[in-house]
């Protein structure tokens, strides 16, 4: 039986298959402004964030002075089509949201997106009444990624201990955020490059499963 009782998921990248279609967007955004980039460049860079953060990276990406104000409403509505058109789960997620079920252990998402955003995400995919009450933002927690108060409050909000709790993520932001609350950290990677000592790395969804099932 696994010693963790709470698994604690950042969203896109994670459970969500959206960072593809998110530079995607981005080239789609700036070819509507007379700006090229590469969609590999972008892949090879795109580290997330908030959305000013995401296009702020892409113009010095592309050696672009464009408003943001400009920028910025042609990636929402780029997004949001790509989205509706192409989002799905991670591979692996409902298998492992399975297991979790299965075992007994809650589970939550950690989000700096507001709550009603991350609810349209996943109930795109299908996984929104996996979350129905496992939603918590960093607009109700006063504090964003990769400040550690908002991991803090999220495993206070679920009832459990730091060290009864397992987070998830894919971004180099939020394994720092996790591993300064003082929990248990997995960066979820298509490849371990980005080496940070005090978590583990780990490339599918069925070894976060070996992973939880190994830890007494």
């Amino acid at each position: 039986m696994s010693g963790i009782k709470c698994v604690l998921f950042d969203c896109d990248g994670t459970l969500v298959d959206s960072e593809r279609l998110c530079c995607e967007a981005i080239v789609e955004t700036f070819k509507q402004v007379g700006v090229t980039l590469r969609l590999e460049a972008v892949l090879d860079n795109f580290s997330g964030g908030k959305i000013a953060d995401v296009l702020s990276s892409a113009q010095s990406l592309a050696g672009s002075h464009v408003s943001l104000d400009l920028l910025e409403p042609i990636y929402r509505e780029q997004t949001e089509q790509l989205f509706e058109k192409k989002l799905k789960p991670m591979d692996g997620a409902v298998e492992l949201l399975d297991y979790l079920d299965s075992s007994g252990i809650e589970y939550c998402v950690v989000t700096n997106s507001p709550t009603h955003k991350a609810q349209k995400m996943l109930a795109t995919v299908g996984l929104e009444e996996r979350f129905k009450n496992g939603i918590i933002s960093a607009f109700d927690a006063n504090s964003w990624k990769p400040e550690p108060d908002l991991l803090q409050y999220a495993v206070t909000m679920m009832g459990f201990l730091p060290d009864q709790c397992l987070y998830i993520d894919d971004t180099s932001k939020g394994v720092n955020m996790g591993v300064a609350a003082g929990i248990q950290t997995i960066h979820f990677a298509l490849s371990c490059d980005y080496k940070q000592s005090a978590s583990t790395c780990l490339t599918s969804m069925s070894d976060v499963i070996k992973h939880i099932e190994s830890i007494d």
